[in-house]
């Protein structure tokens, strides 16, 4: 379930350590960096025990072994010459059954990596920068700490959006024009806030250190070139040894502008950059995924606004300015791309530069995006 003043990061706070069963996961997973360094990984798992996650019913538990199987399974796919096609079954199978229980595919995606993996130095104040740190890394490092944190305070500061959204549309119900002003004031506010956390990735994020240190753990198994087929998960019964081919972890996977375009009906052309967005709402939480939809094909705001456009002028200004701020957004997210990732020279095959991690033509999407949000604009 989602709880609004959280926007969509979890409830609670997520938990840091799944007790002593779990302790030789979360070793390895504390010392990943120096284990990476070292280039010792491969040693490391041979000595890893196999071990039962049937125990694990919690939520938040599940998303904590989600989120070390995750990182686990990625390090070992991408520290490794050549590029293995198969995972070993003592991260395969547990790593498998987690993620049934999440409904979640058996990768690395946003959920994991961003929403479940951060934790507040002072719990008394708010989930933001400078407050916040990862409960796990890579490599680590400022780079990719920033990378990561820059979108957890994203979230954070788009909790008074999940808010004001359903208001809006319980306004809409009502006829009440002025708590539907109220509401859009308060979205508005939020995706300024958003944009200017956004802004904020140069600080400490260098375009090649995320290029060539932070990208290269984040790729999956579907369009990946040196992938083809997918992946094999060892020993996983309902697979039949069968590869599996997942996107990789993308910011297409946060539910913030996916709820915001269905909010705005802004709708997105019937292609193949569509079918992908749709896919990518496999790999958010089943609670997220539910929000989106509750929005889909509700009393359009646009065409409500619109016919009370004269009536109340102050409503198109807004919800055009929000538009506005939504296309702002996909901008700087489209120039953050172009410089991080599109500009930079590729070493390896398994990195591509002109593929995104979800493994898509990244910048062709987001400029398509960027149309297509414009277009929405009342006149």
């Amino acid at each position: 379930m989602i709880k609004l003043e959280r926007g969509f990061l979890p409830s609670s706070d997520p938990i840091e350590s799944l007790g002593n069963e779990f302790r030789p996961w979360e070793s390895l997973a504390n010392s990943l960096p120096k284990v990476l360094v070292a280039e010792q990984l491969h040693s490391y798992l041979a000595e890893l025990p196999t071990i039962d996650v049937s125990g694990l019913t919690s939520p938040m538990a599940l998303e904590r072994a989600m989120l070390i199987l995750s990182y686990l399974s990625h390090a070992y796919i991408w520290t490794s010459t050549p590029t293995p096609t198969t995972l070993p079954s003592k991260l395969a199978i547990p790593w498998a059954k987690v993620a049934a229980k999440l409904q979640r595919p058996p990768v690395l995606s946003y959920a994991s990596y961003t929403l479940h993996n951060w934790k507040r130095l002072d719990k008394t104040q708010p989930v933001e920068l400078g407050n916040i740190v990862l409960l796990q890394n890579f490599l680590g490092g400022i780079d990719e700490e920033w990378f990561i944190l820059v979108h957890v305070d994203i979230e954070a500061k788009a909790a008074p959006i999940v808010q004001s959204m359903p208001l809006c549309l319980e306004a809409i119900d009502e006829g009440n024009l002025e708590k539907l002003e109220t509401n859009l004031n308060r979205i508005y506010e939020a995706l300024q806030t958003m944009c200017n956390t956004l802004e904020r990735m140069p600080e400490h994020c260098d375009p090649y250190i995320y290029f060539n240190r932070v990208r290269p753990y984040i790729h999956g198994w579907k369009a990946n070139p040196v992938l083809p087929d997918g992946l094999i998960y060892e020993g996983v019964a309902e697979y039949h040894n069968q590869p599996q081919k997942l996107r990789g972890e993308t910011g297409a996977q946060s539910s913030i502008i996916p709820s915001m375009d269905a909010f705005l009906s802004i709708e997105h052309e019937h292609d193949i950059l569509r079918e992908y967005l749709m896919e990518m709402r496999d790999y958010m939480p089943l609670p997220h995924r539910e929000y989106i939809a509750a929005f889909e094909g509700k009393l359009k705001l646009r065409d409500y606004i619109q016919d009370k456009r004269l009536e109340r002028p102050e409503l198109k200004m807004l919800y055009n300015e929000i538009v506005l701020l939504v296309d702002k957004f996909r901008d700087t997210h489209l120039n953050y791309a172009a410089q991080y990732i599109y500009s930079q020279i590729q070493s390896s095959e398994a990195n591509p530069s002109k593929v995104g991690t979800g493994g898509t033509p990244f910048l062709k999407y987001l400029k398509k995006h960027k149309v297509e949000t414009t277009k929405y604009l009342i006149n």
